[in-house]
């Protein structure tokens, strides 16, 4: 078709009157089954899109949301995004995808401005904005619902969907320890991720469990990037009693400690291992594909959006994690004491 069809020329297909149209359109409950169907099999034919603008100056919902982030992995978010989008899709939901810097002053103006200007139904927060003290303030001012993806405080403030990143944690350094490896070095997360934390109280705790002592100089500080993976890495290779095992708290920085071990010529996993976070397409693209601990990013973004699209009283959703084996983990050469 040349021009864009209009809701007159769908009512006309339909056999309705325009009014009607405009209730399919605006979710309104007393619409029949079979009208219902007529006006979206003609909007259908027609290839119609309703103007949003018009929608807001009606006071219908925009059918926007948008998804707010600040990460450094983009397989992480690649995750996250693709969950939102496939709910939104199935749905009939447009979904905004905006990067922010939480470091930024200005972070909470921002997000508010997103806000007024595209007139989005509802919010999703990932992790670290879904901490960002000034962007909750932002949205609660506006009165607009949101939900947040692994919150790491505030948890009754907001729906909310998560995982166990201490047990996970726990998880992969009691799976090191029962392989025989004793000195186990960590490579923390960015420090503006409450996760990060959450994930090195883990591997503490799974080290008091069993009497190993902690040492700190096997923890080294990370950003969930390769770079920082790298200097992990080398930093923790370059004591004069290097670890058996890494156990990095993402698959990105596991991959940096991969590369630092191949360029020195160090066997993996006969000399050491290395243990991701995550099981993002990377863990099974390394060589040695990663041993890891699978987060299901997709299920908590589809979680996060369906929760917001349904509305209601606040619900928290926590979600079960996986340690996947691979081949990057091994029982260590010989065992340190």
């Amino acid at each position: 078709m040349s021009e864009r069809s209009n809701i007159r020329d769908v009512a006309a297909k339909a056999g309705v009157a325009v009014k009607t149209v405009s209730r399919v359109l605006n979710g309104h409950p007393y619409v029949s089954a079979d009208t219902k169907a007529r006006v979206e099999a003609a909007m259908h034919d027609l290839d119609f899109r309703p103007s949003i603008a018009a929608r807001i100056l009606s006071g219908a919902k925009s059918n926007q949301i948008a998804l707010i982030y600040d990460n450094h992995s983009p397989y992480y978010m690649f995750q996250i995004q693709t969950g939102c989008w496939e709910t939104c899709k199935a749905r009939g939901i447009r979904l905004l995808a905006q990067p922010v810097d939480v470091t930024d002053p200005r972070v909470g103006d921002q997000v508010r401005g997103l806000v007024t200007e595209t007139h989005v139904d509802g919010i999703i927060l990932s992790s670290p904005v879904t901490d960002c003290e000034a962007v909750l303030k932002a949205l609660d001012g506006l009165d607009i619902p949101f939900v947040r993806i692994s919150p790491g405080t505030n948890h009754a403030l907001t729906s909310s969907v998560f995982m166990d990143d201490a047990q996970a944690a726990d998880d992969m350094t009691t799976h090191l320890i029962n392989m025989g490896h004793r000195r186990i070095g960590f490579i923390k997360g960015h420090p503006n991720h409450a996760a990060s934390d959450d994930r090195l109280f883990g591997y503490r705790r799974a080290l008091d469990r069993v009497g190993i002592a902690f040492e700190p100089s096997l923890v080294c500080e990370g950003e969930f990037d390769f770079d920082s993976g790298v200097r992990g890495g080398n930093a923790l290779l370059d004591l004069p009693q290097r670890p058996t095992a890494i156990f990095a708290s993402n698959d990105d920085m596991a991959a940096g400690v991969l590369a630092v071990a191949h360029d020195r010529g160090i066997d993996l996993p006969g000399e050491l291992s290395v243990a991701g976070f995550d099981d993002t397409t990377l863990a099974r693209t390394v060589w040695p594909p990663l041993t890891t601990i699978h987060q299901p990013m997709a299920e908590l973004a589809r979680s996060a959006t369906e929760i917001l699209i349904a509305g209601g009283d606040i619900n928290h959703r926590r979600l079960p994690h996986t340690l996947v084996e691979r081949a990057s983990v091994a029982p260590p050469a010989r065992t340190t004491s």
